[in-house]
């Protein structure tokens, strides 16, 4: 399964690759420190070509943040609906923030950092389902 981790802090994205590689969730994870990075290579010059199954984002970052990732994939959204899932990764307690995930379709879960081996499978068990719940 391809998967985009994106988070400017490099101990998290050690931790949260390491959880992914020690539970068998994905062979080809690709991290990216900035959101602005990950966006090049997911749309790229002429649009999304190969996009992964999973992406875990982290909201607050220098520079773009998640959010202003997500608003800008918004073009996107019905080419990536059926084919990616993005969690969200934070450490924030801001219900705001669960609330706020509701206004984008591509967004499956918010997840407090760090992510646990739990985590891990049931984002296995919901891919294994199909996109759609």
């Amino acid at each position: 399964m391809k998967t985009y981790l994106i988070d400017d802090d490099h101990i998290s994205i050690f931790i949260t690759a390491q959880t992914l590689r020690l539970e068998n969730f994905s062979e080809d994870i690709q991290t990216f420190h900035s959101a602005e990075d990950a966006l090049d290579k997911l749309v790229g010059a002429t649009g999304i070509k190969e996009s992964p199954q999973v992406i875990f984002l982290d909201l607050n970052m220098p520079g773009m943040n998640g959010w202003e990732f997500l608003d800008t994939i918004k073009p996107y959204e019905n080419q990536l609906l059926n084919t990616c899932r993005i969690y969200i990764l934070t450490s924030s307690l801001d219900f705001t923030d669960t609330k706020r995930i509701k206004d984008y379709p591509l967004v499956a879960d918010l997840l407090h950092k760090p992510i646990g081996p739990e985590d891990i499978q049931v984002i296995m068990a919901e891919h294994a389902e199909g996109y759609r719940k």
